[in-house]
């Protein structure tokens, strides 16, 4: 019987947190970690990707996907600079991810081949915990200090495990002597509920608004029932931040949409004219599109105290989970409802949706981007996974998708990297192969790494009980950097070499389609959705389509000392008028 070694016991300790698979490229520093998983037969499944900064997508996607934690390896050197990408998308969207480092350094150090200062590396990506193991007894409590530290601090952790440690005997699991701490895999972190005093606060505080507004972040998406039981108890209109798209139905009719830069009118309109603002797990980024300091009185719940009134005044915090705490404010606020504040904003949100709707049929040429997401929400499956990466794409996916009740979607929210649409759908139809996964990418991030990741797509479906994974790559060949409307002629320097992305997709057994004709979209994308295989539906896109960020209500007051009472006069001057035309139109 071959001698147990410590690569034997780390898949023990990943089988025993629930892992079902990491993600990496093999290594020679890694090598011994790599075939152990090969021989594991499947439990955990090692996955190789084409490069190390998409393995810890990958990893950051499984972990947004399932809410498990995610696993990359990678070795010592220019691999293990290659996962930072994807581990700060994971440390600054909240995700536990762990990264497995393969040392393999003799000689003397500070000159030895791909030496790097791994401890210093991932020092600030990894804060909450970094160790190396130095002894064959240190692995397993050091792995499970990693998974339970990255579970309970929601961010990536890192050990390191030289090669020929990985290799050394094993004899017993844990020392029985010592001060090495354990864990218990898998153990469930406590419940967080605020204070019956706060929770009495907040419940006054919304109860004594006429005009509340309720913002939700990813930090709601357990919570959608009870934020729509809420909003319709007090009359409220519901806006989201982008990672917070996938919480709600977004065919209710005082859903306004997605605020912020990629957002909508109705949302900014939502957050000009509340007087009551509460946040639901989210510390929206574009603060400009957030009421006026001065205008409102806030609530914030959060898991997390720290983010609490860090990018927002807060006069009441709520540390909690958020099913649980807004289940404990509805005991709390009775019902009352303001009719006419309603009628404003579902008038805001006909007005924005008629808006969106004119926008996407505007000609363009040859296909106007926008159009391409709106035919997409007629077709979009019921169930699934939608991936999205960074580009004027975010725009339209805020914009023209209304994701159907229930489908997950994850994107880069905070770190806003391109490049992780492709990787998040591979991690989330390998954890959901019985499911339709879409990526929704363009053309930038697809040549970046989208084609090569292609190749990892090629290789696994065939194993998948749905094939259906359809790449949608916006080509509008502009590498500019200046984004959608731009007002004067395209340079050569400005084009992006073209690549016949559906073609790619059919030279690796694929299926491609490419759409270059606005009133073949809609066919096109049946014939993806329907296909016996992964897609790539290429739409040729116009470059030209203006982005056209909403403009943020009283943004002509924004210059002024927006608490000052000159300044709150005239705003509420303009709410009033508004407001009164508003009920006479409903009337």
């Amino acid at each position: 019987m071959a001698e147990r070694t410590v690569v034997d016991l780390v898949v023990e300790r990943l089988r025993a947190w629930g892992v079902p698979r990491a993600f990496g490229c093999p290594g020679s520093a890694i090598a011994p970690l790599v075939e152990a998983l090969d021989h594991a037969g499947g439990d955990p499944a090692f996955v190789p990707a084409r490069h190390e900064e998409t393995a810890a997508f990958m990893a950051a996607g499984h972990a947004k996907f399932t809410g498990g934690i995610g696993v990359c390896l990678a070795t010592q050197g220019p691999s293990a600079v290659h996962l930072l990408n994807g581990l700060y998308d994971a440390k600054l969207d909240s995700k536990p991810v762990v990264a497995i480092i393969g040392e393999d350094v003799s000689g003397p150090l500070g000159n030895a081949h791909q030496e790097i200062g791994l401890s210093r590396l991932f020092g600030d990506v990894c804060n909450q915990f970094v160790r190396y193991a130095r002894a064959p007894e240190q692995a397993a409590p050091l792995l499970d200090q990693a998974f339970q530290t990255a579970a309970a601090t929601r961010s990536p952790t890192c050990v390191v495990l030289p090669r020929a440690l990985q290799v050394a005997p094993v004899r017993e699991r844990y020392p029985q002597s010592g001060r090495l701490v354990t864990a218990t895999p898998g153990a469930p972190l406590a419940r967080v509920l605020p204070h019956d005093a706060d929770l009495d606060a907040a419940a006054a505080l919304l109860t004594t608004g006429s005009r509340l507004a309720i913002l939700v972040g990813q930090g709601g998406r357990d919570a959608g029932t009870e934020i729509v039981a809420l909003a319709d108890r007090l009359g409220a209109g519901v806006a989201t931040s982008l990672l917070g798209k996938p919480v709600l139905d977004e065919r209710l009719p005082f859903h306004t949409g997605v605020l912020g830069e990629v957002g909508t009118a109705a949302s900014a309109q939502l957050m000009g004219g509340c007087d009551t603002l509460l946040m639901v797990g989210t510390t929206e980024p574009w603060t400009e599109y957030l009421p006026l300091p001065g205008q409102t009185r806030t609530v914030q719940i959060d898991i997390d105290g720290r983010r609490i009134g860090s990018h927002y005044p807060v006069d009441v915090a709520l540390v909690g989970d958020a099913a649980e705490t807004l289940r404990a404010l509805l005991t709390r606020v009775p019902e009352r409802r303001n009719p006419q504040w309603r009628g404003t904003v579902e008038a805001a949100v006909d007005r924005w949706r008629a808006e969106a709707a004119e926008r996407a049929e505007a000609p363009a040429e040859p296909v106007n981007p926008q159009l391409v997401l709106r035919e997409l929400s007629a077709r979009a499956p019921r169930t699934g996974a939608v991936a999205v990466d960074v580009g004027s794409v975010l725009y339209w996916y805020a914009r023209h998708l209304t994701l159907p009740p229930g489908v997950n979607a994850q994107l880069c929210g905070t770190l806003g990297s391109t490049g992780c649409a492709l990787p998040y759908a591979v991690a989330a139809k390998l954890a959901r192969p019985d499911q339709p996964v879409l990526a929704l990418l363009g053309d930038g991030a697809m040549q970046l790494n989208g084609l090569a990741e292609l190749i990892t797509v090629a290789h696994h479906w065939p194993e998948w009980a749905d094939p259906r994974l359809v790449v949608l790559v916006l080509n509008n060949r502009d590498q500019s950097g200046v984004g959608g409307g731009r007002t004067y002629p395209a340079t050569t320097a400005d084009r992006r070499p073209d690549v016949p992305y559906a073609g790619w997709a059919r030279l690796l057994g694929l299926h491609g389609v490419r759409v270059d004709r606005p009133d073949l979209v809609g066919p096109a994308w049946d014939e993806v959705l329907a296909a016996d295989r992964p897609s790539v539906l290429e739409a040729v896109v116009d470059a030209r389509v203006p982005l056209a960020p909403p403009e943020p209500a009283f943004a002509d007051l924004r210059g002024v000392f927006a608490a000052g009472d000159a300044a709150r006069r005239v705003r509420d001057r303009v709410l009033e008028t508004a407001m009164a035309v508003e009920a006479e139109d409903i009337r």
